[in-house]
């Protein structure tokens, strides 16, 4: 077998570029709104979880975030290009917002908290009015307007990188790149959502303060910015010439190129596609807590191994999306996703396999270093085997909304396909824990495979199975 294709896409500066750029745009993801970095500082600090669920409002931005993106779209800053300018203004800026995260102090929340439970004691309706009060005092709050901000600058930065990840791929290249990218954003949520976590931790001896933590995550942003300043200029598409132009140009394209029929397919497959898998996400962890399986192993092996294989998944399906194309990897890949929750269901109707296995895991007590972890074989393989095929579906679905986007307009229109995708994300799964409940969780988890089938249903209208992919 032949290898050194391989070996060039991986010592390939474009693809070593993504792999950073991914990164950057992971890392501020668990920093703000119901990240868990965040989340487990405000709660370490004593602030109500009505609070904490109300920060869940400084994500907005990153659901919102089609609105601005014609500006990026529009606009040439005068330094690096349309799109290395805007990736190296937002980096900068970020650095500077964590910082000023990283100084607030979340004990003015819980005072805020303990006013509001105050001014409810005495009504009828106290849960509705503490969550009343607690809207009004915590919106105006400076330690949320900077959530709010990093937020916003999170998800321009993620304009500018899914505008740069289209224009500076061919067509061939766009399963490797997605693959690429991923993995240095799954690699950065390891780091924000686990190790942030682990070194922060009172229980662990020379823990560092979360003000400390957010520092760290500042510096670390200047992987982004280094990225930037190296990565190759990708090839140069005229801008709209006017803001109004910025604006419904994109929308005349998807419809000049697709046609509305297919528009209207492609974009309710955007929503739907990945729908199961969403409800599934949103209550593994109620589910495995309600297993009994402690924290240290949902932490562990959810935490890093889940990531590993999402990430081990990504690149994979990279590569058999560069050779087999997007619409052959639209199907098999989505029909894996689906599947691949019947091992959820098995592990709700047979519960823990009372086999325990030893695997290598980071390990934190007095320094971080690799050990030895026991847990139970049932686990590791449901989270081995829906992470690693959720990470085959990343890749195809990113593929596929990188070759829909025209690089013109690449900023806009994949910001609208991202924002769509948030709905299934967001909203349509909110209602997964009532869900859960009423049919209980053998049900939920046959309910999340049937939940995959009306995107798959789309598949025939825009990318037919034997239809020829563009080189």
């Amino acid at each position: 077998m032949n290898i050194q294709p391989y070996l060039k896409v991986f010592r390939s500066r474009k693809m070593a570029a993504l792999s950073l750029l991914g990164f950057s745009s992971g890392l501020p993801f668990l920093l703000t709104g119901t990240g868990r970095a965040l989340q487990a500082w405000l709660k370490t600090a004593g602030v109500s979880d009505t609070m904490i669920g109300l920060f869940g409002l400084a994500a907005l931005p990153y659901s919102l975030k089609v609105f601005w993106a014609p500006f990026l779209d529009r606009y040439i800053p005068p330094l690096f290009g349309r799109r290395r300018g805007w990736l190296i203004l937002t980096q900068i800026a970020l650095v500077a917002a964590i910082l000023l995260l990283s100084r607030q102090d979340p004990m003015s929340l819980t005072q805020l908290g303990v006013a509001s439970t105050e001014v409810c004691a005495s009504s009828a309706v106290k849960g509705l009015c503490e969550f009343g009060q607690s809207f009004k005092t915590l919106i105006p709050s400076a330690f949320f307007q900077i959530a709010l901000l990093v937020a916003f600058l999170s998800a321009t930065q993620d304009i500018s990188a899914d505008a740069y990840r289209t224009d500076v791929l061919n067509p061939a290249q766009m399963g490797s790149g997605a693959a690429f990218f991923v993995t240095g954003y799954r690699i950065a949520l390891v780091i924000a959502g686990g190790i942030a976590l682990m070194i922060a931790d009172p229980k662990n001896p020379g823990h560092w303060a979360w003000s400390q933590v957010y520092l760290l995550m500042a510096g670390l942003m200047a992987i982004g910015i280094i990225a930037t300043v190296f990565a190759p200029e990708p090839k140069n598409y005229a801008p709209p010439t006017t803001m109004q132009a910025a604006i419904i140009q994109p929308f005349q394209d998807f419809i000049r190129r697709l046609g509305w029929g297919r528009l209207l397919a492609v974009l309710a497959f955007v929503v739907l596609y990945r729908y199961g898998d969403a409800l599934l996400s949103v209550m593994v962890v109620p589910f495995l807590l309600g297993a009994k399986y402690s924290q240290s192993d949902i932490g562990a092996i959810q935490g890093f191994l889940g990531i590993l294989a999402t990430i081990g998944g990504t690149i994979v399906g990279g590569g058999i999306f560069s050779k087999i194309g997007v619409n052959k990897s639209l199907w098999i890949f989505g029909i894996l996703q689906a599947l691949s929750n019947v091992a959820y269901w098995l592990l709700a109707m047979l519960g823990k396999s009372g086999i325990m296995v030893w695997i290598p895991m980071l390990i934190f007590d007095q320094s971080m270093s690799i050990g030895w972890y026991q847990t139970d074989l049932g686990l590791l393989a449901t989270i081995f085997i829906e992470n690693f095929c959720t990470g085959l579906g990343t890749a195809g679905f990113l593929g596929f909304m990188m070759t829909v986007c025209n690089p013109q307009f690449s900023a806009t229109q994949f910001a609208l396909l991202s924002s769509l995708m948030a709905v299934s994300r967001d909203i349509m799964a909110s209602p997964a824990g009532a869900f859960s409940k009423s049919m209980g969780w053998s049900n939920f988890f046959l309910a999340t495979i049937l939940a995959a089938i009306p995107g798959l249903l789309l598949l025939p209208f825009f990318a037919p199975w034997n239809e020829k992919n563009p080189e």
